[in-house]
């Protein structure tokens, strides 16, 4: 699948994500704009699962780890046909599909549901193992912020024990998380170096929104008896100036000058 359409992809998610936290008038923008490229790279070119497969057992599963981003996910899975797009207005209304965190007993498309930071990894490396020998590949995506949580490397070392060379975590490495800094709340140190002490194949990514490197790097073999780690260094509040690198942006919505702004800065990087 060629780059310029991954880009117009990015964007157009982007766009539904603003969109979908304006209209709710609360939600996460920082870390939902973070990862687009890692989610649109990953559902548009890697992960094998479709609307009607997904009620198979044979698929690749994902699970967002870091819940709190899923108006990013459900962007993506309503442009990939899961639910119908006009759905995305619904996010954390009464009684919608679409809550703040995933509910896999509402909505097609969410292998479980997630928002207790640490678990979904846990979960992941459960799933992984479960369909090991099976070629059914698990992909998690995970949160720096995350990686501050114990359950996180309890699971690390289960994956690589198990030898779980079918599972896949992507790192959402943009340095910030909902008090300020990760290094100034608790310093994550040599993040490759400790996935690598913990026996995974680490590919980083020096731009995580750079859809080409993450294209190449979800195309790379897996390293027999490892699980992988893609770790893409990220912008937090990515292709919106004014949220970029600002924690203030981690758990808010834009008002409607705000918005505005958002938008017509997303309308002139096309």
């Amino acid at each position: 699948m060629k780059n310029d359409f991954l880009m117009s992809k990015c964007t157009e998610t982007r766009r539904a994500i603003l969109t979908m936290l304006h209209t709710a008038g609360s939600g996460h923008c920082g870390g939902s704009l973070s990862c687009v490229e890692l989610l649109v790279g990953l559902y548009y070119t890697k992960l094998r699962v479709t609307p009607s497969s997904f009620k198979e057992y044979h698929h690749d599963r994902f699970v967002l780890s870091k819940g709190h981003v899923a108006p990013c996910l459900y962007a993506v899975l309503a442009d990939r046909g899961f639910f119908p797009k006009e759905e995305l207005s619904t996010l954390r209304k009464l009684h919608s599909r679409l809550q703040g965190h995933p509910d896999s007993k509402k909505l097609p498309g969410i292998e479980i549901s997630t928002g207790s930071l640490g678990q979904g990894v846990s979960i992941a490396t459960g799933m992984a193992l479960a369909s090991k020998g099976e070629d059914i590949n698990v992909y998690s995506l995970l949160g720096d912020g995350e990686l501050q949580e114990g359950l996180v490397w309890e699971a690390c070392m289960a994956a690589a024990h198990y030898r779980l060379d079918n599972l896949t975590l992507l790192v959402d490495n943009n340095g910030i998380q909902l008090d300020g800094a990760c290094a100034d709340v608790m310093s994550l140190g040599d993040i490759a170096a400790k996935f690598r002490a913990f026996g995974f194949h680490v590919i980083e990514l020096p731009d995580g929104n750079d859809i080409a490197q993450v294209v190449a790097a979800l195309g790379c073999d897996h390293e027999k008896g490892k699980p992988t780690c893609i770790l893409a260094h990220t912008i937090k509040g990515k292709g919106v100036s004014f949220m970029e690198n600002n924690p203030a942006w981690h758990g808010k919505a834009p008002n409607d000058a705000e918005y505005e702004l958002a938008m017509s800065e997303l309308e002139a990087r096309e």
